[in-house]
């Protein structure tokens, strides 16, 4: 998702030529392979927008393969580009690094402070290596490799696996579902109360240019709206934009994990650059993806 949104956004101008392999061509857990490619290549500028992620059910069913992955993808690549003399790296990282219990909104500075939401620990200790890493080849080696955290992300390209997708995209392919089959109700995970924090994927890619076009980014800055909503408002907004017309249940058996995670901006906005894309006008847009890149797109009404 996120990678075909930086191809989306690099494209505008014709500013870049994009060097690309899809999964088959290039395996990023392959340390020789990545080496290989890099140094073939020997691109001017790196993004790292590949990962294994999850929501909450997928990230507490499968702790290892998150830790190992996501550490072996950072660490192939970053180390890889180093070798490959790469100048510039933008390694995009997640809000879930941040402690569980972290002041709201949530500021740079309050990374490793206190203990991590076990729900994603995983996730998140490989996602502060990879941004540890980015600061100190920064330091040492003077290489202008940096990070982004962006909050949750939805749009084109999601995945809306029935058990192992995110919120939004989960709440989607649920909803539409219980339309299609004319059901009377839609179940959600929890008391529907934590509050989330949403960016547009194509947001991400625009900021993600601005940073790479940046003479100076920080070793980290937060990418964010500023905005969050609870997970019942979030859930009944859907319905609206799907046209269910059935109600929302809770299953209360289910996590709610952190309570609230809103991201402080301040440090992106004073950098120039603010999320434009409202949470209504980008979940229509992310519907209408959904019914466009899914075998849903047969059950539309």
């Amino acid at each position: 998702m996120a990678g075909s949104a930086l191809m989306r956004a690099s494209q505008k101008g014709n500013k870049y030529e994009l060097v690309t392999a899809t999964r088959d061509q290039l395996n990023l857990l392959d340390q020789r392979a990545v080496f290989d490619f890099l140094n073939y290549n020997k691109p001017d500028v790196v993004i790292i927008a590949a990962a294994k992620v999850g929501g909450i059910h997928a990230n507490s069913q499968y702790p290892a393969e998150f830790i190992y992955e996501n550490l072996a993808i950072a660490s192939n690549i970053i180390e890889g580009s180093r070798r490959a003399d790469v100048q510039q790296l933008l390694n995009l990282g997640s809000s879930c690094i941040y402690p569980k219990q972290a002041p709201q909104p949530i500021k740079e500075s309050y990374l490793l402070q206190s203990e991590l939401e076990i729900t994603n620990e995983a996730y998140a200790v490989a996602k502060i290596a990879a941004l540890k890493m980015c600061q100190h080849y920064r330091n040492q080696y003077g290489l202008l490799y940096h990070s982004a955290m962006p909050t949750n992300l939805y749009g084109s390209g999601d995945s809306y696996h029935a058990e192992n997708s995110h919120v939004i995209p989960g709440l989607i392919r649920r909803i539409h579902q219980a339309k299609v089959q004319k059901l009377p109700s839609v179940t959600i995970w929890g008391t529907g109360n934590p509050r989330r924090e949403f960016l547009h994927v194509d947001d991400l890619a625009s900021a993600c240019m601005h940073l790479i076009e940046h003479p100076n980014p920080p070793d980290w800055v937060n990418i964010g709206t500023g905005k969050d909503i609870s997970i019942k408002e979030l859930a009944q907004l859907i319905v609206d934009i799907v046209g269910f017309k059935g109600v929302i249940e809770n299953d209360y058996s289910k996590p709610d994990g952190t309570m609230q995670k809103l991201l402080d901006t301040n440090l992106c906005n004073k950098i120039g650059w603010r999320a434009t894309t409202s949470l209504r006008d980008g979940l229509a847009q992310a519907y209408k993806s959904f019914l466009e890149e899914t075998q849903f797109k047969t059950l539309r009404i």
